[in-house]
């Protein structure tokens, strides 16, 4: 049988580049040799596509903090359109031919937040993972919050300034408002990239000026106090969700270097120990947010769970890290999905998509 070929899309522009790094090397590993052939394309910091004929050539790939992308010369552009050959090498040789579908691993902005999903769909190419309004709005944590509200879907309280009002920022107003301690973050960044807990006003400021560095909008939310609960959830029309499992940061917050430095930073319980109601309903709660910001193929879904059994959704993750101790694979894997059969599916999933919107008519009959 043809082996499907899947371009495996890493690297990007945001801050969460060196993620990206790790996630697509354990995708690569975990790839059914004997059932995909790999296309492997990397984005450098600068935003130009890169083909990798032979491995991923990664510098200080062992070292999550120092990981690196290592720049060819064989750069790439895409063609929008057709139905063969999109990805073209700028040289002129060794063309990269069709490829089936693409595997986006991108975190954070120009790769999880719609920009390269549009992208790919001008390109007439299947892809792994949210669409462009799922990928938009789940990256954008204040367009998140304002439409799980309006679907009744707890969330903490919060606030949101833009950049050209940052002088209206008072911090009297915002403890007055959230109390204190509270968390600034970007609103449109993830692992937990520029975000700060706040406890006074020294900090407050030295937290806004942090949070403008990744994004000219940020969000100011309230702490709410509880256990930090996952569940991943896959599918398209008809989605199912995972085990939930539990964060334990052994820091003030599941901050970056826990989540991908520092093995140590924090404990993660896979599944969490909760009764089985209560596991049913931080499933059908997963659901009804994947389902409320048009998310498909996959995503990760966080929570607070409060002592008095409350839940409150915190955020959705539509491209998760896939590193090894990441939390999706991990949660697939404990309720029976292992790594290998859930990129099977996440490929299906997409080539699935694919054909059910190439038959929507494009024409008008008259």
């Amino acid at each position: 049988m043809k082996k499907i070929r899947v371009g495996i899309l890493f690297g990007g522009k945001s801050a969460e580049h060196e993620v990206s790094l790790q996630s697509a090397k354990n995708v690569l590993a975990a790839l059914d040799k004997d059932k995909y052939e790999a296309v492997l394309i990397g984005i450098d910091k600068n935003g130009r596509w890169h083909w990798y004929q032979d491995s991923m050539d990664l510098l200080n790939e062992n070292s999550p903090a120092s990981i690196k992308l290592n720049p060819t010369g064989r750069l790439l552009a895409l063609i929008p359109g057709g139905e063969n050959g999109q990805i073209i090498c700028l040289d002129g040789e060794n063309a990269l031919g069709q490829i089936d579908v693409i595997f986006p691993i991108l975190h954070g902005p120009y790769g999880e937040d719609g920009t390269v999903q549009g992208l790919l769909k001008l390109a007439n190419l299947p892809f792994v993972g949210a669409g462009v309004v799922g990928s938009a709005v789940g990256m954008d944590k204040d367009v998140m919050k304002r439409l799980l509200k309006a679907d009744g879907i707890p969330i903490a309280d919060f606030l949101v300034f833009d950049y050209g009002n940052r002088d209206q920022i008072s911090f009297d107003e915002v403890k007055s408002r959230l109390g204190l301690p509270l968390f600034v973050k970007p609103a449109n960044m993830g692992s937990s990239v520029g975000i700060s807990k706040v406890s006074d006003e020294k900090s407050f400021e030295a937290a806004i000026d942090r949070a403008f560095q990744y994004d000219t909008k940020i969000i100011i939310e309230e702490n709410i106090r509880g256990r930090e609960i996952e569940c991943s959830v896959l599918g398209n029309e008809n989605p199912v969700a995972s085990l939930p499992g539990e964060i334990l940061p052994q820091a003030e917050f599941y901050s970056y270097e826990a989540k991908y430095i520092d093995e140590n930073g924090a404990v993660l319980k896979v599944p969490a120990k909760l009764p089985p109601d209560k596991v049913k309903e931080i499933q059908e709660l997963s659901l009804r947010t994947y389902a409320s910001l048009c998310c498909e193929g996959m995503a990760r879904v966080d929570f607070f769970l409060k002592d008095n059994g409350e839940l409150v959704v915190n955020e959705i993750n539509t491209i998760p890290g896939f590193t090894r101790i990441s939390m999706y694979p991990k949660l697939w894997e404990a309720t029976g999905l292992n790594y290998s059969q859930l990129i099977d599916r996440l490929i299906d999933l997409a080539l699935k998509r694919y054909e059910r919107e190439k038959a929507l008519k494009t024409n008008v009959d008259l």
